[in-house]
């Protein structure tokens, strides 16, 4: 576990590592403060596109963890920048939440519900049939399907939501078109906080609580993974997966202890 002390910086999941639902899990505190006091660099990444930056700070500041807007990197902005490098300029029919497309004006991507060229959903409560008709209609004329992340639910205060692919998987049937997911466990995702890190995949250490997105993401970008049993998976869960994350802890509280 020294080894995982030593690095320059870590990047950490959010939901089941850092909180769950709107409360901070135990020794998050501690583990922040050490960050801080030992000059670590570090990002909170979240595969949700529903809130931004701000948003997400505002929300933890709530918590009682004081955290800078500039610490934060969701898929809504890793999808933006994405398009941006793809084809800079181009326009997108939207079916997300307001940060989604924030996220996408900040790269000078535009909304356009004639001729996107692309199509872009992210979660969100204001999903109908009509947006489902009209992302369908547009790429059956030739945009293209983009989806901020590849996860089917969501879990909330209340029980379980449908999450990008799941929202995501009427318009892929009826069109018989393949989504591009940018979240993880896209290693995109990674890299976009290795960048605003300015750091070596070698001198991070990625913290998650899923074996499907957060430890196979770490793996596929060749960053030591950390595993915390604070959010959906458990011992006897891990065995299930041909891989296995480099350390495996409670929580991420666990890490400092001496």
């Amino acid at each position: 576990m020294k080894e995982i002390l030593e690095k320059k910086g870590f990047i950490c999941d959010m939901d089941g590592v850092i909180y769950h639902g709107n409360e901070i899990l135990p020794g998050v505190l501690d583990f922040v403060n050490w960050m801080i006091d030992n000059d670590k660099k570090f990002v909170f990444l979240t595969n949700s596109p529903e809130r931004t930056p701000h948003e997400l700070s505002m929300k933890l500041e709530r918590m009682g963890l004081s955290i800078s807007a500039d610490h934060f990197y969701t898929s809504a902005m890793a999808t933006a920048e994405f398009l941006h490098s793809q084809a800079p300029g181009c326009t997108a029919y939207v079916i997300g939440e307001a940060a989604l497309s924030k996220a996408l004006y900040d790269q000078k991507i535009y909304m356009n519900d004639i001729n996107p060229d692309y199509v872009v959903v992210g979660e969100t409560r204001t999903y109908c049939f009509e947006k489902i008709e009209k992302a369908i209609a547009l790429v059956n004329k030739g945009a293209k399907l983009i989806g901020a992340n590849p996860d089917t639910v969501g879990v909330t205060d209340t029980g379980i939501m449908p999450a990008t692919g799941s929202l995501i998987a009427p318009i892929e049937i009826a069109t018989g078109k393949k989504t591009y997911f940018v979240g993880k466990p896209n290693p995109l995702m990674l890299r976009h906080g290795l960048r605003k890190l300015g750091c070596h995949s070698s001198e991070i250490a990625f913290i998650g609580d899923r074996m499907d997105t957060d430890i196979i993401a770490g793996i596929e970008s060749n960053i030591d993974t950390v595993l915390v049993l604070s959010g959906v998976t458990s011992l006897k869960d891990i065995d299930e997966f041909p891989y296995r994350p480099k350390y495996i802890v409670d929580g991420v509280g666990d890490l400092i202890k001496q």
